[in-house]
């Protein structure tokens, strides 16, 4: 950008004095036909002169001016403006980020209108729900009592606000980790004893595997055992009338491994990828579907990763990757 400002800059310096001293001795000191001749160069130098300044100027303020009004539209909520890039330099390098920023605000502004249908969907069957249990009861065809249900709602209601409360908190990096050195052993045994009653209800059997003298690891354990308890809801839907599931952790060089496996059907293949994403849950399943994209958020926050795959024989397997 600098370089055609000093180049025009450095033309002035050596052609403006002569384009003076012809004007300036023109007409007083040449007689005849020179006068007229050098009187049309000067006029060709000064042409060319502007023709030069017009050029140069223009090829470098087009694309600021580019930048400027894109700038203003993006301003202005137009997340779909682009800038053209005709040429490198440093303002094709400026623009390329200007592309690249517009595109993630145009990419989030879609994530966030469908995270808001996602959640009008999901927030309608409760609702309607409840408003039926209660208009039954006001024209007398259910009991009282029968509200039962309407607080079963009502707490799918306050999980499911919960759950977005944990997600906005991730996506704007402002969750907070309590870290504290934590029994793993102990974590994963809580967990899978407070699934006793479903696991008994579906006739699933489970099974605890941890590696001798694992010791502790620095993690927050009320996220871990959220992310815990999301992985083995999550299996358990997918057994409904009878299996098995198994959590294991090792330690592996710098990592802690766990895993948590069970016997159910699998993931369909077309949904493998997607697993981890909002909202995205069986046809069968009575969760919100954001179970699995907050483990993944509470896992990441960690440092780590989590991934999922089926297993050759049956079921599937996750694997969270935690740093030692």
């Amino acid at each position: 950008m600098l370089r055609p400002i000093i180049g025009f800059a450095l033309f002035l310096i050596i052609v403006g004095p002569f384009l003076g001293l012809i004007f300036a001795n023109l007409f007083g000191v040449f007689r005849g036909p020179g006068r007229f001749v050098l009187g049309g160069l000067a006029i060709l130098a000064l042409v060319g002169l502007v023709a030069f300044a017009r050029n140069r100027f223009g090829r470098t303020w087009a694309p600021i001016g580019a930048l400027i009004d894109a700038t203003k539209r993006l301003g202005d909520g137009e997340t779909g403006v682009r800038i053209p890039i005709n040429e490198p330099g440093p303002l094709a390098a400026v623009s390329g980020s200007f592309n690249r920023m517009a595109a993630r605000l145009e990419e989030e502004d879609e994530r966030r209108r469908r995270l808001l249908a996602d959640l009008g969907h999901e927030l309608r069957t409760p609702l309607t729900v409840i408003r039926g249990e209660i208009e039954a009861v006001l024209d007398g065809l259910h009991e009282p009592e029968s509200l039962s249900n309407v607080i079963d709602e009502v707490d799918l209601m306050e999980r499911l606000l919960e759950d977005l409360r944990v997600l906005t908190l991730t996506e704007a990096g402002r969750l907070q980790l309590h870290r504290e050195p934590t029994d793993i052993e102990a974590v994963i045994g809580d967990v899978v004893a407070s699934f006793a009653t479903a696991l008994e209800a579906r006739n699933v059997t489970s099974r605890v595997e941890v590696e001798p003298g694992m010791g502790e690891l620095d993690v927050d354990p009320y996220r871990l055992r959220q992310v815990l308890s999301n992985l083995v809801s999550n299996a358990l839907n997918q057994m409904q009338d009878g299996g098995s599931f198994e959590v294991s952790a090792q330690l592996d060089e710098a990592t802690a491994r766990i895993e948590v496996t069970d016997t159910g059907p699998g993931i369909p293949p077309d949904r493998l990828e997607h697993v981890f994403e909002r909202f995205v849950k069986s046809g069968d399943s009575t969760g919100s579907g954001l179970g699995l994209s907050i483990a993944r958020d509470l896992v990441e926050a960690h440092g780590g990763t989590i991934a999922a795959a089926n297993r050759p024989e049956s079921g599937a397997v996750f694997t969270i990757v935690l740093p030692v």
